[in-house]
């Protein structure tokens, strides 16, 4: 009979006994599925120590994206790869969730969450199992907290230059008390012998003894980032910072974007849209004059020629930031209103401005949808 415990030796020492020979196979084959199951090293990609901060791990990632971004590199198919791999790399690693599976399980149990493996996720079961030590039974389905989902109110100036911000919460938590309570209860099957060659089996309710809980109120601060160019709708995730389980982990928290109207501009995707009111004078004689942009720079509008009701023009690199590349930047439109003025003109004002426009009637009746 196969020993496993014999294989627990060095690879030195190895002798040639038939037992050593599949003692040999094994740890080739366990040794090949090490480097398997290993996958990438997504903090060597990003180029951070196992143990860095988000910040350093975002910091990175952005330093990596804007050197190999597709846009700065247009020809060269080396650096799409690379982009691809540094952007799976901070995927993973700025993910609490999806972090602590890829130090646990490396790369391939990060895929196995994807594919609803769920970060129980145990790579080397069916392995074992194929070699006859026994599969372990599937872990039970972990309780959690409800996620808890919380509108962050930003605005557009924040969106466009970033901030950093800290929220104070309110947040249950669970706390042990004195004495002992029933947990993790649950239905177990067990087997009676009735007679030779008789069994039975009957279903019985098994509970563990756990510490005794109460609910009490925390008060934690919470820093959040608001990076350039995020968009309504974005989702920041802190886990285990929801509601929490008695007999469980807490749920998560996700901080959603929600951009405050503005008074001057209107955003779409890296776009800005404005509205600009001339005089008639100004409409016909032209204009100088400065748009004051979200970070306080002046945006230069100037018009020699006629503008009419309606006209857009366009100020391009004056947008918002791309959430993706910072040195991409959207455009800015321009609308323009006409203020008439009010109130009557003398006749011999009205025959001036017949001369100077020298215009034929062009009233035209038609249907403007």
């Amino acid at each position: 009979m196969f020993d496993f415990n014999k294989c627990i030796i060095p690879l030195c020492y190895l002798q040639y006994s038939e037992s050593d020979m599949v003692c040999r196979r094994v740890l080739v084959l366990f040794s090949i599925l090490l480097l398997a199951l290993a996958g990438r090293d997504f903090y060597n990609i990003l180029g951070v120590s196992r143990s860095a901060s988000k910040k350093e791990i975002k910091k990175a990632y952005r330093k990596l994206a804007m050197k190999y971004h597709p846009d700065k590199n247009p020809d060269d198919e080396t650096a799409a790869d690379k982009f691809k791999e540094i952007s799976e790399a901070y995927e993973t690693l700025a993910d609490d969730e999806k972090r602590k599976t890829f130090d646990k399980h490396g790369e391939e149990g990060v895929k196995k969450m994807g594919q609803g493996g769920g970060a129980n996720f145990d790579p080397f079961a069916n392995f074992f199992g194929h070699f006859g030590f026994g599969g372990q039974e599937q872990e039970q389905q972990e309780r959690k907290g409800s996620d808890v989902v919380v509108d962050l109110i930003v605005t557009l100036e924040e969106l466009y230059l970033g901030n950093f911000v800290t929220i104070k919460r309110d947040r249950p938590v669970y706390k042990e008390t004195g004495g002992q309570r029933q947990c993790n209860c649950r239905m177990e099957m067990r087997t009676h012998m009735t007679g030779p060659g008789s069994f039975q089996m009957t279903q019985h309710r098994v509970c563990d003894q756990c510490p005794g809980l109460k609910l009490v109120t925390e008060t934690e601060e919470i820093e959040l980032e608001i990076e350039p160019g995020m968009i309504d709708g974005m989702v920041q995730k802190f886990s285990g910072k929801g509601e929490p389980h008695m007999e469980g982990e807490s749920g998560d928290l996700y901080f959603k974007v929600k951009t405050l109207r503005h008074a001057r501009f209107h955003r779409k995707g890296d776009d800005l849209y404005t509205n600009l009111t001339i005089s008639l004078q100004e409409a016909l004689i032209g204009f100088d004059m400065n748009i004051l942009h979200l970070d306080g720079h002046k945006v230069p509008v100037k018009r020699t020629a006629v503008t009419w009701y309606g006209a857009t023009i366009m100020k391009k690199g004056e947008g918002m930031p791309n959430f993706e590349n910072r040195n991409k930047l959207g455009n800015m439109y321009i609308t323009f209103d006409v203020k008439f003025p009010r109130g009557e003109l003398s006749a011999e004002e009205r025959a001036s401005v017949k001369a100077i426009l020298n215009q034929a009637s062009v009233q035209t009746v038609y249907n403007g949808q």
